[in-house]
């Protein structure tokens, strides 16, 4: 999450024309005090349940947990890129990240001309 807030303008164009949305297994309150206390510049949401995590493929039965996984979504609400886990150590996994914001922010600044 320190990767993403401290490239945040860089991958995510400052949040125009991008939501990120960083999902957790942790508790709405640690969440929200977490984002506080580090400044993350994007939204947080608790899915202590792991509901999300398992509808979109992230939840490891075997484990019972959700692994890194990080979608970029459309918006046509459709799943563009997906890296299931996330290699958030390798340098490259961000440049992947970038590339891919870039083709869907792209993609949508060409919808709305």
């Amino acid at each position: 999450m320190h990767a993403y807030r401290d490239q945040y303008a860089k991958l995510f164009h400052g949040g125009r024309d991008v939501v990120l949305i960083g999902i957790s297994a942790d508790s709405a309150d640690a969440l929200a005090s977490w984002a506080r206390d580090d400044e993350f510049p994007f939204l947080m949401a608790s899915d202590m349940g792991s509901v999300v995590g398992k509808q979109y493929g992230a939840y490891v039965q075997r484990y019972n947990l959700d692994n890194r996984t990080l979608y970029v979504v459309g918006p046509d609400g459709r799943i563009a890129w997906r890296a299931a886990p996330f290699r958030e150590i390798d340098p490259t996994a961000y440049t992947e990240l970038g590339a891919a914001v870039d083709r869907i922010a792209g993609a949508d600044s060409t919808l709305s001309h």
